[in-house]
């Protein structure tokens, strides 16, 4: 049987299966599944919802010291949580922003964006070439719809209503409507303009950032007054490379550490007593073979040299320990950076010895710039500056662990294998001394003397090749960002209708893409300017 209201090709696939009407699903295939799956991969909404799961996987970042910016905090960091520790190591938390969970998401943004910015691109350009629109047939449906009329010609009233909207930054172009001329008018494409722009700068973004990561570089140095930092591996205490660096990327230079110039509240009536005002590392660079250059480093004043940035990013003291041998003869005599334990800089530091002695010793020193006397009988610093400095130092004996090839930490001491020779658990009394004070170690070791007390400055040298684009990228979004929110896309419409009786009345009409609240103000002042320009009367 045959139904005369469908076409001769149709083909009912129920009848087919004899009485089955179940609906049967096309099946897609593997092309099928690819094509479903890129489209909603490249998706706006997609787009959005992967740069919101990307700000949200960059917290951990946040909240847990990194690798690649505090590799000392990391170890610091396990020490404290031996629990914890291994479950983050596992999800690369300590390692973030090079982890794979959070470059899977980086990746599938970048493709996203790309996936909706070429489209739209296509289109936009295939629009800004395009006529506006034709006129509608009926405009009183639009917004803003109003009326004058005029006994002026058609013709000339709709030329004049061109030129007004062309000067207002319409494209017009001129059509016939049911024997009326009309003008359609459209403008707001640089909207969308910035929205490409926004969406193209932050892929531009991602590539920087990708890029900056690969090519660059982060290594920590700490330098006392008097030494230098030399840009090359050998000098850093800790190095952290992009995935793309090579040592040509090291230029040559070095930063001495003239004097650190810390600045303290010395009000002795003041609450804020001791807290920390500024601080200024005095320094002289050296670029290559040129001439020295003095500068400074401060906190958020960072030292810019061969494409790099040299920040200030702690500072402590580094006394001067020098231990001589039972015939008077130096066997060690160099700064030592202690770790600061709280504001006064009442700091910790570990003292290795292995050679020049009859045996290896172990020091374990506590440092207080203001030393004082506590109610419980211990020693405290009072105020971070030195008024009135003093070192106590526990000594050890034994296999320091220097000798087996294995690196060990510089700030921390095994004492599981030394013995004990002047501290609270040993014969002798822990060892006290000023500056310029000298004793002598128990067993006729030899002696002791705190000679100086310099300051040192950690810090800390980054170079990052991308960062100019990425600034400009970043000014390109906010840009477009702007654009994109505050230029309204609008279509305005003119038409000229002559009546049977030869008069000519003027009808205005307006849509918007998206919600703009101006319209109907801008419909009713484009039908004022014209009707200023022709000399009408408003009719009601």
């Amino acid at each position: 049987m045959t139904d005369s209201s469908r076409p001769s090709d149709h083909f009912d696939s129920s009848a087919a299966r004899k009485g089955d009407d179940r609906v049967v699903q096309p099946k897609l295939g593997p092309i099928g599944y690819l094509r479903f799956f890129w489209r909603q991969l490249t998706s706006m909404k997609t787009a959005l919802f992967l740069l919101l799961l990307l700000a949200i996987a960059a917290i951990p970042g946040s909240l847990v010291p990194q690798v690649s910016s505090d590799p000392n905090g990391v170890i610091q960091f396990k020490a404290n949580n031996p629990t914890l520790a291994p479950i983050l190591e596992t999800f690369q938390v300590f390692t973030t922003y090079s982890s794979v969970w959070f470059s899977a998401i980086y990746l599938l943004l970048f493709v996203s964006l790309i996936g909706c910015v070429i489209p739209r691109t296509r289109h936009h350009f295939d629009a800004l070439r395009a006529r506006p629109p034709k006129t509608p047939a009926n405009l009183q449906r639009l917004e803003g719809f109003t009326t004058r009329s005029s006994p002026a010609a058609a013709e000339a009233a709709i030329a004049v209503g061109q030129q007004l909207l062309k000067r207002q930054g319409y494209r017009t172009e001129l059509y016939t409507i049911n024997g009326s001329p009309t003008v359609s008018a459209e403008r707001g494409y640089l909207r969308e303009t910035g929205n490409l722009v926004f969406h193209s700068a932050l892929i531009g973004v991602l590539i920087a950032v990708g890029l900056g990561g690969g090519f660059g570089y982060t290594g920590q140095r700490v330098v006392v007054e008097g030494y230098a930092l030399s840009n090359s591996l050998a000098s850093y205490d800790s190095f952290n490379p992009g995935r793309f660096f090579t040592d040509a990327a090291l230029e040559p230079y070095s930063i001495g550490l003239d004097s650190f110039v810390p600045t303290y509240d010395d009000d002795l009536t003041s609450s804020s007593l001791g807290q920390v005002l500024d601080y200024t590392a005095n320094v002289t660079s050296t670029l290559g073979g040129g001439e020295p250059q003095k500068a400074t480093i401060k906190v958020n004043e960072p030292l810019a040299i061969a494409g790099t940035s040299v920040y200030l990013l702690g500072n402590g003291y580094a006394p001067v320990v020098t231990v001589r041998d039972s015939d008077g003869n130096t066997v060690f005599s160099q700064p030592t950076a202690f770790l600061p334990q709280d504001a006064n800089l009442f700091s910790l530091g570990i003292i290795k010895i292995p050679d020049g002695l009859k045996q290896q010793i172990g020091i374990r020193a506590l440092f207080y710039p203001t030393a004082v006397l506590t109610n419980l009988g211990t020693l405290a610093s009072s105020y971070p500056d030195l008024v009135n400095p003093e070192l106590t130092m526990e000594v050890y004996t034994g296999d320091l662990g220097l000798d087996n090839g294995r690196g060990t930490n510089a700030y921390a001491l095994d004492t599981d294998s030394l013995t004990q020779i002047a501290g609270r658990t040993a014969d002798s009394p822990t060892i006290k001394l000023g500056l310029g004070d000298s004793i002598d170690l128990p067993n006729g070791l030899g002696s002791i003397e705190l000679t100086a007390i310099p300051r040192f400055v950690s810090l800390d040298v980054h170079h990052d090749p991308a960062q100019v684009w990425v600034l400009i990228f970043a000014i390109l979004v906010l840009a477009g960002l702007v654009t994109s929110l505050f230029i309204p896309r609008r279509r305005m419409w003119i038409t000229a209708v002559t009546a049977a009786d030869g008069s000519v009345g003027l009808e205005y009409a307006g849509l918007a893409r998206g919600d703009d609240p101006g319209l109907n103000a801008a419909v009713s002042e484009i039908a004022g300017k014209h009707v200023d320009q022709l000399g009408l009367k408003v009719e009601s």
